[in-house]
């Protein structure tokens, strides 16, 4: 009887370690690790994006690069990583990738908003990113965030860093402009004004 309580307590234990090993996400060095590894054997860059599940934009990013025609441009060009950073409530916190926010300030993304994204090639060397700087900036100076490209000038911006890090054609960059541009917010419509009628006494 003994043994059989015993045998039922490693049982349940384990399982409830199994249970806890699923949910806990993996450091961002690990994933990264793993990307790198990944594009140096594909030889592709890397792309990361630092979202959450609270991000409406970020959750665009992603259903913009997943797009049915587009997710294979993407895929033959990039190994596209996601790092979860900045969640809000407890319940979410989990979500995140441990070392997150120590990432993003590395690279410059912690005065901005999410999405925040930058290109590096399989050594991990930084190509590019989603900020957009004075001419002859380095890397290493804030700009202005980009996030999930959707304005003109944002979506320019994005497709001139994917024709200098993929080797993506013209054609399907036109297509990526393209979709990115459907982003962008509908424009705020006003109600007219009504000016009183003036009446005679």
């Amino acid at each position: 009887m003994k043994k059989q309580l015993l045998f039922s307590l490693v049982f349940i234990f384990a399982a409830k370690m199994a249970c806890l090993a699923q949910t806990e996400m993996p450091s961002t060095e690990t994933v990264m690790t793993k990307a790198y590894a990944q594009a140096k054997k594909e030889h592709k860059n890397v792309m990361v994006i630092f979202h959450a599940s609270w991000c409406g934009w970020c959750k665009k990013m992603e259903a913009s690069i997943n797009e049915p025609e587009l997710k294979k441009m993407f895929d033959d060009n990039y190994v596209i990583t996601y790092i979860d950073v900045l969640e809000h409530d407890a319940e979410h916190k989990k979500l995140e990738n441990p070392g997150s926010t120590e990432m993003l300030a590395k690279y410059k993304g912690d005065k901005g908003g999410i999405p925040f994204w930058f290109v590096a090639d399989a050594k991990g060397k930084e190509l590019a990113d989603s900020q957009i700087r004075p001419e002859g900036a380095s890397l290493d100076t804030y700009g202005n965030g980009v996030g999930c490209p959707a304005e003109d000038n944002e979506v320019a911006y994005f497709i001139n860093i994917l024709k200098t890090t993929s080797k993506l054609k013209d054609d399907q960059l036109a297509m990526i402009s393209k979709r990115f541009a459907q982003n962008k917010p509908a424009p705020v419509v006003k109600p007219a004004v009504v000016k009183p009628v003036a009446t005679s006494k």
